[in-house]
């Protein structure tokens, strides 16, 4: 082979490899931002459910108030007859 015909084999062989790095580095890039995309969606998920936790406890305080009210006015009643 002669040293033009190394140059010319060693030329294509840079060029697919230029060629096969750009489409990894698409492929990369892709996947980023579908992970990044994922995260973002489990942020908000993390939110929402933060937020439904705090109605439950919410609710749960309100309803072991109502309930001990109604276990008062219970007694009070017992006591009452």
């Amino acid at each position: 082979m002669t040293d033009q015909e190394d140059l010319a084999l060693v030329a294509g062989q840079l060029a697919s490899l230029t060629r096969t790095v750009t489409e990894i580095e698409a492929r990369v890039r892709t996947l980023y931002e579908r992970a990044e995309n994922q995260q973002e969606r489990a942020d908000q998920q993390r939110d929402r459910t933060e937020i439904q936790q705090g109605r439950i406890d919410l609710v749960a305080r309100e309803l072991a108030e109502v309930s001990a009210r109604l276990q008062a006015a219970a007694d009070a009643l017992r006591e009452s007859t």
